[in-house]
């Protein structure tokens, strides 16, 4: 969910090159040194973690005697501590290097993906999620920067295929954890470790060492958030977050009483199908629709529009609480809408400040994240002790929250959407941004 790291030349505000400005084609995505490829097939894998528990959250809570509650405190604790370390991933890349900070990442998942695997109990699994967590926050702050310092040509081809990778992923995750997951629940977990380790490897041998990399304060992102306009979006991705998160995490366990309801059988490989399609469509419209609707209507209506939408959603979903047809159709529905949000609400940021960008997306990206920490820490009681569709309707105040702290803060964003868009690869950057989740 974060822009470059500092050490990205785009990031320190220096004057893109002519090869930059051009804009990037399929050509120049696809014809990339090994290298790109290494870190890309890393990120596609990395972005597969996201969704890859999904599917599996209901088998985990069957099958190890956990509450649904306890069982979605495995996105809290990931997200929880990915929040807190974006705040200094840029200042640890700026120390050890992004080559370092990527090893350093990738190691550390496929040591917690392969010790979630062998637990023998939910409390176990919580506690290594959130070493996950803090991998995935080191590798993802910084591949972006990396696949963009590793190509032979024009950066945004590079970003192009990074681009591509997060959107399969994305989709992937989900039905990559439904398949493995009716095998076994331990099985997805297993898989990432696996494939993470041969990204590992892969990027060892291929990517070389960058040269030292630009100072950045450990207090730079803290700092960030002292600005009116960034302060103001961060408030907004908080709220909008939690919303994101209640249908991620907390959707699943509706979704297999309602199908248990109708006598029909929901596992891990249904549940996965249905957050592919999910994934697919955030894909989607997060690279070819948002461009569209910015240029059209601009940020911060497209901002108010889709949260107002996404609102409506929510409120659909509290409703259609028990049809499995229904909130299959409102997930799915809800991906289009989220993938439109998570590109409109970064290249917003990028717009909003003249801090170095992977300073401004660090600050943005570690408050957004305590916004899906918290979601399903909430969730799983308010659920226990109102009602199936209690959390739903939390999700709908909180994205019409967001769009108050949108309104309220509107004068600090003033200037946002006055000049000329962002660039071509600038708006891809935002796009890659906004959809690290």
């Amino acid at each position: 969910m974060t822009a470059p790291s500092a050490t990205d030349p785009h990031t320190a505000g220096s004057a893109p090159t002519p090869a930059s400005n051009a804009a990037p084609t399929l050509r120049d995505a696809f014809h990339q040194p090994k290298a790109v490829w290494a870190i890309a097939f890393a990120a596609t894998v990395s972005f597969m973690g996201i969704g890859l528990v999904d599917p599996i959250l209901p088998a985990i809570s069957s099958q190890l005697d956990a509450s649904p509650t306890q069982a979605m405190l495995l996105f809290t604790s990931y997200l929880f501590i990915t929040a807190i370390a974006m705040f200094f991933t840029s200042w640890f890349s700026s120390k050890v290097g992004v080559r370092t900070t990527l090893l350093i990442g990738l190691a550390l998942v496929v040591v917690f993906a392969a010790l979630a695997g062998a637990s023998g109990s939910v409390s176990e699994i919580i506690g290594l999620r959130a070493g996950w967590g803090l991998g995935n926050a080191l590798f993802i702050s910084t591949a972006l920067a990396a696949i963009v310092g590793a190509t032979a040509g024009p950066s945004g081809g590079a970003i192009i295929l990074y681009e591509t990778a997060l959107g399969i992923g994305m989709a992937l995750g989900p039905l990559l954890g439904g398949l493995l997951g009716s095998v076994s629940w331990r099985a997805p977990f297993f898989g990432t470790a696996a494939l993470m380790a041969i990204g590992f490897i892969a990027i060892t041998a291929l990517l070389k060492k960058e040269a030292k990399p630009v100072h950045v304060s450990p207090l730079a992102s803290l700092r960030a958030l002292g600005n009116p306009a960034l302060r103001t979006l961060a408030l907004v991705a908080i709220f909008y977050n939690f919303t994101f998160f209640v249908m991620l995490a907390y959707s699943p366990f509706p979704l297999e009483a309602a199908a248990a309801a109708q006598g029909k059988e929901f596992g891990a490989m249904q549940i996965g199908g249905v957050f592919f399609g999910w994934g697919v469509c955030l894909a989607i419209t997060s690279v070819f629709v948002a461009p569209i609707l910015t240029r059209k209507l601009g940020l911060i209506p497209t901002l108010l529009t889709i949260e107002g939408l996404l609102a409506v959603l929510m409120l659909g979903l509290a409703l259609a609480h028990g049809s499995m047809i229904g909130i299959i159709v409102l997930i799915i529905v809800g991906g289009l809408l989220l993938g439109v949000m998570n590109t409109a609400l970064t290249e917003t940021v990028m717009e909003a400040t003249d801090l170095p960008r992977g300073v401004a997306s660090s600050a943005y990206s570690g408050v957004r994240f305590l916004g899906g920490a918290i979601a399903p820490a909430v969730a799983g009681p308010l659920s226990e002790a109102v009602g199936a569709a209690a959390p739903y309707i939390l999700g709908a105040i909180t994205v019409a929250l967001s769009m108050l702290m949108l309104v309220i803060g509107r004068r600090h964003l003033s200037h946002v959407g006055q000049q000329h868009h962002l660039t071509s690869e600038q708006e891809a950057e935002a796009i890659t941004a906004g959809d690290e989740v």
